[in-house]
């Protein structure tokens, strides 16, 4: 549909037509129904992410612990949300080998037992090699920049969606 199009719909219309483009959250689609009209997508796209910005840390955590991990037991079983399996299959991460499953099982623990969320990545700008770089380095960053570059990706994340879903 166009942004226009978008732009006409009620606010329940308006939050089927985004229906997943944050994992298991439509509150933040809701949250900026009231905006509209959106003069382009990236303006759209600003509101909701300020939205995810706004949010105390701990209410941040609460959004982020709805994503799923990456190749993890969700991918692995098919349980996933259709946007999430899409991406997630472009790598296969649901059929991995046994020694790269445990390897990626290992990294899911240790990150979630460090933040206390799921380590987030945009997988559709990696390749499996990396995927696992970028999943190695930043188990070591601190909680405070992990936040942000979770938020980053969840970012980059939503904004591919939305162009999937609204043209021009």
């Amino acid at each position: 549909m166009t942004l226009d199009e978008l732009n006409r719909r009620d606010a329940v219309g308006f939050s089927e037509a985004l229906a997943g483009v944050f994992e298991h959250a439509p509150w933040v689609v809701e949250a900026v129904a009231g905006q509209r009209p959106f003069q382009s997508v990236d303006q759209l796209h600003g509101a909701l992410i300020g939205v995810l910005r706004a949010l105390p840390e701990p209410e941040l955590v609460r959004f982020l612990n709805l994503h799923p991990e990456l190749a993890g037991s969700a991918a692995r079983a098919g349980t996933m949300t259709d946007d999430s399996a899409r991406e997630q299959s472009g790598l296969a991460l649901g059929r991995l080998p046994p020694d790269q499953a445990m390897r990626w099982d290992a990294l899911n623990a240790a990150y979630r037992g460090r933040f206390g969320f799921p380590f987030i990545l945009c997988i559709r700008r990696h390749d499996l090699a990396s995927a696992m770089a970028a999943f190695e380095a930043r188990v070591g960053h601190d909680r405070e920049q992990e936040l942000r570059t979770a938020l980053d990706e969840i970012t980059a994340i939503s904004g591919l969606r939305l162009a999937e879903r609204i043209t021009g």
